[in-house]
């Protein structure tokens, strides 16, 4: 029996009823024959409410005590499978993250995984059971809890496929797949039947919130091949959408293939005579527990982005950064910035990409406010106001028509 993994968002086991669903999910995936490990996310919104809870007892809540209670999100979600799935007939254990085998670096809330040892998980299988497993969440070499950032839940699914040889990594949520933009912010955006690792990744690290970056990196080096479909599609209906996600795909003919915004970060600047310069930024970033995404220095200063979903403690990090005479602009700043993207493949050949890029920006009347650009993705900083706006004007430009 080949093994698959299927990993559900919060959305997805977002109330009992649709617990049920997913249940009757999984027990269709076993008479078609396959062996099934379940990965979980909470119920929807509880860990923003355990974050709320958190910070009405404390401004700067610790992060170990972080993870000791956003952990409980998850199991509450496997357990209550697990017995749904009993109830079905179908024989189902439930395991933690550190049950599961699961062994992360020793940061805490955005901790990263260095090894998976499912031996547990195998030997459930071969007894013939499902195995539900708490998403998000693993044990340090110190055994101490830890969780795995946003979206971690993502990559407890990627790295236990890697480990069980899966046949494939499903994932599913409320949409069906991966679009060229948010069709919440783009109603034109279509639908991405295949992906690459690379194009996927970009769009995830630009922050695209259809799967975590962190797993579609795992996938990429471990040659997994993700689904990402809809879970309220039927199991095996004709004409259900998805994604795809695998190394070799048909190439497109656009080179832009998706346009993505972000407006929940900050960016943090340093002057040219900043004293303690670019690895100071660095070092105080580690400091402070802040990671950094596209950081950069020029003669001009250093300067780079947090994507603050990362930081639960970021107004005491902001105070820190501030503090060293750091320029901090975050969504409650009266100039905040947001990162609009546009992902493909040969961006900077002939440099026609950005030109467009910035064509379309002036014809938008937004002055970007910095200019970053690889073969795989441009990125413009605009103020957040135009974020949406560009968003739109851009995909019409690249991927509509």
């Amino acid at each position: 029996m080949s093994v698959i993994v299927q990993k559900y968002g919060g959305s997805s086991v977002g109330d009992l009823t649709r617990i049920g669903r997913v249940a009757d999910r999984v027990v269709a995936a076993r008479q078609d024959g396959h062996e099934v490990v379940v990965v979980v996310s909470a119920m929807g919104k509880t860990t923003d409410q355990l974050l709320a809870m958190a910070r009405e007892v404390s401004d700067a809540p610790p992060r170990r005590e972080l993870d000791m209670l956003l952990s409980v999100g998850e199991r509450i979600t496997m357990a209550l499978l697990a017995i749904a799935l009993q109830q079905r007939g179908a024989d189902a254990i439930s395991f933690t993250g550190s049950q599961s085998g699961i062994l992360t670096n020793d940061r805490h809330f955005d901790a990263r995984i260095i090894e998976v040892r499912p031996y547990r998980i195998e030997d459930e299988l071969a007894r013939g059971r499902v195995v539900i497993v708490a998403g998000y969440q693993g044990m340090s070499y110190r055994r101490e809890i830890t969780t795995l950032g946003r979206g971690g839940s993502d990559t407890t699914a990627v790295a236990l496929a890697a480990a069980l040889r899966a046949d494939r990594c499903e994932i599913y949520s409320d949409v069906d797949g991966v679009y060229t933009a948010d069709p919440r912010v783009v109603p034109g955006a279509r639908h991405l039947p295949a992906l690459g690792y690379v194009e996927l990744q970009e769009m995830a690290e630009s922050g695209a919130k259809v799967l975590n970056a962190e797993a579609v990196a795992f996938a990429k080096r471990e040659r997994i091949q993700i689904h990402a479909r809809r879970t309220d599609d039927a199991h095996g209906a004709a004409g259900a959408r998805e994604t795809v996600v695998r190394a070799e795909v048909a190439p497109s003919p656009r080179r832009v293939r998706a346009v993505v915004g972000d407006a929940d970060v900050a960016w943090v600047r340093g002057a040219a005579d900043h004293p303690a310069g670019f690895d100071g930024l660095l070092a105080l970033a580690a400091e402070t527990g802040v990671p950094l995404r596209a950081a950069e220095w020029t003669s001009a200063g250093a300067s780079a982005w947090v994507s603050l979903p990362r930081v639960p403690d970021w107004d005491r990090a902001a105070a820190a950064l501030a503090s060293a005479g750091l320029t901090v602009l975050d969504p409650r700043s009266s100039d905040a910035v947001a990162c609009v993207s546009v992902v493909g493949d040969g961006l900077t050949e002939d440099g026609g990409v950005l030109r467009d890029v910035l064509s379309v920006a002036r014809a938008e009347g937004c002055a970007p406010r910095s200019v970053s650009s690889t073969p795989f993705r441009i990125t413009l900083a605009v103020p957040r106001a135009s974020a949406d706006p560009l968003t739109r004007a851009l995909h019409g430009r690249f991927c509509e028509g």
